[in-house]
């Protein structure tokens, strides 16, 4: 790939939002020529309301340093913490902040900041009661409510083409059914890219990738890959094969609604059960 010429088009700064489809193809089709490097400098320059998402990956570690190269005040992060993180994620969520000063605005499940809270809530293992719903208050939801109290407009996401599944026909600037803005200037990249530049860059990692992981999320749906697991994420979400994303790159809408409908039947269930025990009770 190559940076852009001087005949490379102009974009307003920022950009005017929300986008029409004819500019998303417009701006696609200038992205598609740059390196990551200059994605980012792009969005940097011409996207209003930026951040970051991330879970610490490898790919979003990456664009993260990147960023701090680019420019002195790179877009803040939005780290989702859903409880269930391992301590060696937690620690390097540490590490980056110490390493790159970057702002990171931590969200958690609403009205919880401890697994005992969540549980007493929504009862134990709720990711193997309803995984669905799980997905939702543990991350969608979370990031969410970020996006509408931080005024978020856009995203840089850790999204690779090279992942596959839903991902392989990934473009760098994608607007969600919400009108989010999500740029995956990483689009193009393979793994063994990311790894060269994680490695030629000093850059943080998890310590759980020299353990045989490699891909980490929550302890309870990650696992060790096995010999001949094919794939950069095996182990995520070991055995359930249809299952490729957490929520947060699925129809916002449609989990809403769904989660919503799941929460009013539980609310209506323990209705009943407490009036059930209360005529008992007489």
């Amino acid at each position: 790939m190559t940076e852009a010429s001087s005949s490379a088009p102009t974009f307003s700064k920022p950009l005017q939002l929300p986008l029409a489809q004819e500019e998303i193809d417009r701006i696609n089709a200038h992205l598609q020529n740059l390196t990551p490097e200059g994605i980012l400098n792009w969005a940097v320059e011409h996207v209003p309301g930026l951040y970051q998402t991330t879970a610490f990956g490898l790919t979003g570690l990456v664009a993260i340093d990147m960023l701090s190269k680019i420019t002195p005040s790179p877009p803040p992060l939005i780290f989702i913490d859903t409880l269930y993180h391992f301590p060696e994620t937690l620690e390097l969520v540490d590490e980056v902040r110490q390493k790159y000063s970057v702002p990171i605005h931590v969200y958690k499940p609403g009205g919880c900041e401890t697994v005992q809270q969540f549980e007493a809530k929504y009862g134990e293992a709720l990711w193997e009661k309803d995984e669905t719903l799980y997905d939702y208050v543990v991350k969608v939801e979370p990031a969410r409510r970020a996006y509408d109290e931080l005024s978020v407009a856009a995203v840089i996401t850790g999204r690779r083409a090279s992942q596959g599944a839903d991902r392989a026909s990934l473009q760098p600037l994608e607007v969600d059914s919400t009108g989010l803005i999500k740029l995956n200037p990483l689009f193009e990249w393979t793994f063994p890219f990311v790894e060269w530049y994680v490695k030629e860059n000093n850059v943080p990692r998890n310590k759980l990738l020299d353990q045989g992981y490699r891909s980490v999320g929550d302890w309870h749906s990650t696992a060790k890959s096995g010999e001949g697991d094919a794939g950069e994420r095996a182990g995520r979400w070991a055995g359930k094969t249809e299952k490729t994303e957490c929520g947060l790159h699925v129809d916002y809408f449609a989990m809403k609604a769904a989660a919503q409908e799941k929460l009013e039947e539980a609310q209506i269930s323990e209705q009943a059960r407490v009036a059930v025990a209360v005529i008992e009770a007489k």
